[in-house]
């Protein structure tokens, strides 16, 4: 497509609840780091030889590190699959000697109130789907106890009542000298002590993408007087939380990254400090967001605490740094998000998933789901993905997962339209540690004669139905400044022609259209849903005809080649009576000029005055990058002619309702949820 040119104060009586009545959950969403997770069987005696694929997933951070006589942190994956429904079935399996992943299927009352059971080494134990709950108890694992995974459960509602409770030492997940545990996922709230203590040397413990809120004393680490525990605690949304956020005593290595602290405003429930790094403690604290917290992070005279990346919003009080601390990298790799970006990536990612531990249905779809890897290296079966891809038979009828490991494969693929139900997914740690990237633009020459044109120049062209691609970046790195002698510079990074296509934790990145969303012809449905992504670009970076949705992602505002800032969101080309693209609880920023970018035009392709292009961008942050009039006309067709609207954004780029700037009525946006554009279809991965 061408371009035209302070003092804590007491709990807060609504929330004095007796143990066992849930709190209202907030919808988590889904984050690509695995494939289904499911329920293998109905009953706790029930397992399965086929083990989940989820069952063999393995922590990050110092979980990952190789250390007294545990390589890693993989929990149960050795031994049997089995579903839990009770209190007793699950003591039964956790306590066990021998490994077992175990499936928490529904809300467990513990009995006692307070009961924290004494998990031991080389165990999973992980919530099946949203349902997976433990009220009024929690896990305890002592010393010597290792290899353990806890996920994608809530752990909830031990509080009796005292707020600065003395009384009642009832954690949600307490350790005492264990090593090598991976928390992830899980959403551990109202409890009457802390929601996790790490103590007495415990180390090579990784926290990972948990919501952490509700509490007095929520994450306490130390309570030794050796220098001894290694951690690592990244995207956490710790929320309505007084203290300990966390406080680490004495900790030899302490990484903490990508957190989003928040005091949120109008509650009974004040913050007194956030990170503190105590005793001898070494911190490390990177990227993370400070939102109206007191004291945000606090460093005893002894404690040696980096900060770097870090955004501070509404915050008062201490927030100290100093001395040397030490290289993360040097123990394992990980990458960064930007602070900014982490409200928007974990209020919809941290916290249980629906799509882990749906079904058994859903679980045997997986199971038998081929799997062919590829492999840089020649470690897979594959070393290019489009070889992957060339091996899936014509008409396969049912999943083909390409799993593609770390590395950049500098390639074109394409996934024809006789090769349905193909997911690729990149299996690093990050969606950063594999990519697919080339460059070619609208006039690049093709190898046999000719140029080829803006569809054409896709990095990855998808024309199959029910493709899913996640946990991997897809890029087109074309040079404009090197090529000024062509006459556009249309390059797409991912092309999309087909119906049911689910991008699922990816980043798309590029200049000029980059993400081109399709439909097979005119007259077909091309559904498209992409969630927690980021989309990267500056001019109709989103684009095409089909009924597409941008769901809980960030969208990125770059500048030009000769770093000027202009650009176009969107620029939808949607046929009549049909949906066009629809932007939602989403963040859009970047590092460009204040009023810049349009949020989009119409695209009328080839001058068809028939069509009648639609962007609806509704219940997302816009940075002060978007202009107050933000919708603009293109090739001689008027914005105003076609459908172009907004609902309840915020931020510093929203703006009020005006005949430049047109607001959805209640009524109106009733009719334009998610829900609505994706038409009954429900993306789930498979």
């Amino acid at each position: 497509m061408s371009e035209l040119r302070s003092k804590p104060r007491h709990r807060r009586s609504r929330t004095a609840l007796a143990v066992g009545v849930p709190l209202a959950l907030t919808a988590a969403g889904t984050l690509a780091y695995g494939t289904d997770l499911g329920v293998l069987g109905s009953t706790a005696q029930q397992a399965s030889a086929a083990v989940p694929a989820w069952a063999a997933d393995t922590a990050d951070g110092f979980a990952s590190v190789n250390s007294l006589g545990q390589n890693g942190t993989y929990g149960g994956r050795d031994g049997k699959t089995v579903t839990v429904k009770t209190q007793a079935e699950l003591e039964k399996y956790a306590t066990a000697t021998e490994p077992y992943v175990i499936v928490v299927a529904g809300t467990i009352n513990m009995n006692p109130v307070g009961k924290e059971i004494k998990v031991q080494s080389d165990k999973t134990i992980v919530g099946s789907g949203t349902s997976g709950h433990i009220v009024g108890g929690g896990f305890f694992l002592g010393s010597g106890v290792h290899n353990v995974i806890i996920r994608n459960l809530t752990i909830r509602d031990s509080y009796q009542g005292v707020w600065n409770d003395k009384d009642h030492d009832f954690d949600a997940i307490q350790m005492d000298g264990a090593h090598h545990v991976w928390i992830d996922h899980n959403d551990l709230r109202h409890m009457a002590d802390g929601l996790i203590d790490v103590r007495k040397d415990s180390t090579n413990v990784t926290v990972s993408w948990n919501k952490l809120s509700d509490n007095n004393k929520t994450f306490g680490i130390g309570w030794t007087e050796n220098v001894k525990t290694d951690i690592t605690i990244h995207h956490n949304w710790i929320r309505e939380s007084e203290q300990r956020n966390p406080s680490t005593d004495n900790a030899a290595h302490a990484h903490l990254y990508n957190n989003f602290l928040e005091d949120a405003p109008g509650t009974d429930i004040n913050s007194s400090y956030g990170n503190y790094s105590r005793g001898a403690t070494r911190m490390v604290l990177e990227n993370s967001l400070f939102q109206g917290v007191k004291n945000p992070v606090i460093k005893d005279s002894g404690a040696a605490l980096v900060q770097r990346g870090n955004s501070f919003s509404g915050t008062s009080g201490r927030n100290e740094s100093g001395g040397t601390a030490f290289d993360p990298k040097a123990f394992y790799p990980y990458s960064l998000d930007k602070a900014a970006d982490l409200p928007s990536i974990l209020k919809s990612g941290a916290g249980p998933r629906a799509s882990i531990g749906t079904t058994a249905a859903a679980s045997a779809k997986a199971a038998n789901a081929t799997t062919l890897t590829v492999a840089k290296d020649g470690s897979g079966q594959y070393t290019t993905v489009q070889a992957a891809v060339n091996a899936v038979p014509a008409n396969n009828p049912s999943r083909v997962v390409i799993a593609v490991k770390p590395g950049t494969y500098r390639e074109l693929v394409k996934v024809p339209s006789n090769k349905p139900h193909v997911t690729i997914q990149g299996t690093g740690g990050s969606r950063k540690d594999t990519t697919i990237v080339y460059n070619n633009a609208s006039g690049t020459p093709k190898p046999g004669g000719g140029t080829y044109g803006t569809g054409g120049s896709a990095t990855v062209a998808v024309e199959a139905d029910d493709f899913q691609a996640r946990n991997l970046t897809i890029s087109n790195d074309f040079d404009e400044k090197a090529n000024q002698n062509l006459s556009g510079h249309q390059a797409v990074a991912l092309r999309t022609a087909a119906d049911k296509v689910f991008l699922d934790g990816i980043i798309v990145s590029g200049d000029q259209d980059t993400l081109l969303l399709d439909t097979a012809a005119k007259d077909r449905l091309g559904r498209v849903y992409v969630a927690n992504s980021y989309v990267i670009g500056n001019v109709d970076f989103i684009f095409g005809r089909a009924t597409a949705v941008v769901d809980k992602s960030v969208i990125t505002l770059k500048k030009r080649w000769d770093g000027t800032s202009a650009g176009y969101v969107t620029a939808p080309s949607t046929a009549a009576n049909r949906k066009g693209i629809l932007i939602a609880n989403s963040t859009v920023n970047g590092d460009v000029s204040g009023g810049s970018f349009y949020l989009g035009r119409p695209w009328h392709a080839g001058g068809d005055a028939s069509l009648d292009p639609q962007t609806t961008v509704r219940n997302t942050s816009l940075s002060a990058a978007i202009k107050s009039t933000p919708w603009t006309d293109m090739s001689g067709f008027s914005w105003k002619d076609d459908r172009f609207a907004e609902y309840k954004n915020t931020g510093a780029g929203a703006g009020s309702a005006s005949s430049n700037r047109p607001h959805l009525t209640d009524a109106q946006a009733a009719d334009q949820e998610v829900a609505d554009w994706l038409a009954g279809w429900t993306p789930s991965t498979s």
